[in-house]
């Protein structure tokens, strides 16, 4: 795979993969390209947040850990993908486990860098600010349903209590 995101030909409609030629130059010089293998872990749920991860090639497991130490899958990430935004531009710690399942290439942002480009890239912050408005959404949804789940499950069997109600 190209080590220039100018020369790559698997380019994604993804926030920092669809950016105009000035931009996809200025985005090629503050990132580096990493391939991990299969079994490393990009970075740990409660780490610091340092950097932003772009997903080129491969696929990942994004999990979280109970306070007991149960681990529990949120979802998979693949090529084209942003890891860590939300927590880095918070400037916090990084919400999830992300564990790399084949061997991956990811180009890796510091979020100095990253915030500086923001600055200097008006359309490329609000494509950011759609993205994390979008994962916002997906969130409330997969707590809706699983909210909504608990609660007719946790409900009891005998309705009578209702028609007495009134």
């Amino acid at each position: 795979m190209s080590q220039s995101c100018l020369d790559c030909t698997q380019r994604l409609d993804g926030v920092f993969c669809d950016l105009e030629s000035d931009a996809l130059q200025e985005f090629d010089g503050i990132k580096s390209l990493e391939s991990w293998p299969r079994g490393t872990v990009l970075f740990r749920e409660g780490q610091a947040a340092r950097s932003v991860f772009l997903l080129c090639q491969g696929r990942v497991r994004l999990s979280v850990c109970s306070e007991s130490g149960r681990r529990m899958t949120l979802r998979f990430a693949t090529a084209g993908e942003v890891l860590g935004l939300s927590a880095a531009l918070s400037g916090g710690s990084y919400e999830v486990t992300v564990d790399v399942l084949e061997t991956v290439q990811v180009a890796q942002i510091r979020r100095r860098d990253l915030l500086h480009f923001l600055r200097q890239h008006g359309d490329v912050c609000m494509q950011v600010v759609h993205l994390l408005s979008e994962d916002l959404h997906v969130a409330y949804d997969r707590v809706r349903s699983v909210g909504l789940v608990r609660t007719r499950h946790s409900q009891p069997h005998n309705h009578s209590h209702a028609l007495h109600a009134h």
